[in-house]
């Protein structure tokens, strides 16, 4: 359904089917057609694959996306809906992420779902992404593990944090595969924020319900500039805790923990407890679906026996990743785009730190270099061609 809303926003079906092939999966094609659902139309999107009797490990997918012909941010963000999905699976079976065998969601259709979206997402530059409660079904449906209830066990992990909309209808609405690419997609859940509506993409679902159209649909609009600094102010949650008795090394592994699972920053604070104890404060900054998986990490990691959380205010420069040429190779970094339109370039630590191992050259020479290398003139367009309007 996705899939499906991207293409009738105007995603290209060669570009998707040559990104398919670069996957390594063999035989796996795309048909495309249009539909009715209870008398709307929507695109249709059908994965034809050969039967697949093996499953997969995250380690696997991860490779197949690593050695593909998608650009780096797209690998970034197929990484990001597979390594969320594997936490969620991870939770749900007890064990680590690393052990999980994808079933379903490990087979070539879902792979070339989440991996189609990212495509898709990307291409179609879509800056910032809210949704409406999420409709999940009811009743049960039978997966490799058995019979199990609607929202499935991996659905509802993925879920946690996030509004569930009612439904009369006795059938599984939301998939893990969907969940893991709405929730990595959403930065926030309620009404539709304040757009200049432009376009509507409708995706179809293979079932039609008598009781509602089963579509999804993606309205893409440019966002008026109040608008849009209001919702890049609000899509941050602080959650936090207070220790005095938990081991340096833990709190080491629940940075590592914190940063895998995808938040946004973790930082440590040395306070001062009762009786005179001293202690650390441990700060995490994430997006509002990522709220319980933090809370579950910062509760079984370390020795806290309770956090705190709360939306907090930010605002953020317009950013686009580069590249620079230096006499030893390219130096990968960031472009910002300061209040005064003016950009500002700071060289990746390593990408810089690579090539001073490499070359045995002082890390400050590399990185004095790759600044004298980075042309303003060539980044102003760069970011006023990839930031022209927040959609």
């Amino acid at each position: 359904m996705v899939l499906g809303a991207l293409l009738d926003l105007g995603l290209k079906e060669e570009g998707l089917q040559r990104a398919i092939d670069s996957l390594g999966l063999d035989h796996c094609r795309l048909e495309v057609r249009e539909v009715r659902r209870r008398g709307f139309r929507a695109k249709h999107v059908v994965v034809h694959t050969p039967a697949e009797k093996h499953h997969r490990h995250l380690r696997d997918i991860l490779g197949m996306i690593d050695g593909s012909a998608l650009t780096a941010s797209q690998k970034e963000l197929a990484t990001r809906i597979f390594e969320r999905l594997a936490e969620a699976e991870a939770r749900v079976h007890g064990i680590s992420r690393e052990k999980v065998h994808f079933h379903e969601v490990g087979a070539a259709d879902s792979i070339i779902d989440i991996v189609g979206a990212a495509l898709g997402w990307d291409t179609l530059g879509i800056a910032h992404a809210y949704a409406s409660p999420v409709p999940v079904g009811g009743g049960t449906i039978r997966i490799s593990h058995g019979e199990v209830s609607v929202p499935a066990p991996a659905t509802a992990e993925l879920l946690r944090g996030v509004p569930i909309a009612p439904s009369s209808i006795q059938a599984e609405l939301t998939t893990p595969t969907g969940a893991a690419i709405l929730t990595s997609l959403v930065s926030s859940f309620g009404p539709i924020p304040g757009i200049v509506l432009e376009e509507i993409g409708c995706g179809a679902g293979s079932r039609d319900f008598k009781e509602q159209p089963n579509i999804l649909r993606i309205l893409v609009g440019e966002m008026p500039e109040q608008h849009a600094r209001c919702a890049e102010e609000k899509d941050i949650w602080v959650v936090e805790t207070n220790l005095d008795d938990c081991p340096g090394e833990w709190i080491g592994h629940c940075f590592n923990r914190l940063l895998d699972f995808g938040v946004l920053d973790v930082y440590a604070t040395s306070i001062q407890m009762k009786k005179n104890r001293p202690g650390v404060k441990l700060t995490v900054l994430c997006s509002q679906t990522q709220i319980a998986g933090v809370e579950s990490i910062l509760l079984t990691e370390t020795t806290s026996l309770g956090v705190r959380r709360w939306p907090a205010a930010r605002r953020t420069l317009a950013r686009s990743i580069c590249e620079v040429n230096t006499p030893w190779g390219p130096v990968a970094g960031k472009i910002a785009k300061l209040p005064d339109g003016s950009p500002r370039f700071s060289p990746e630590y390593e990408s810089c730190r690579k090539i001073a191992a490499e070359q045995q050259l002082p890390l400050w020479l590399v990185y004095e270099t790759a600044q004298k290398a980075f042309d303003p003139n060539a980044a102003g367009q760069l970011l006023d061609s990839e930031n022209k309007s927040p959609r």
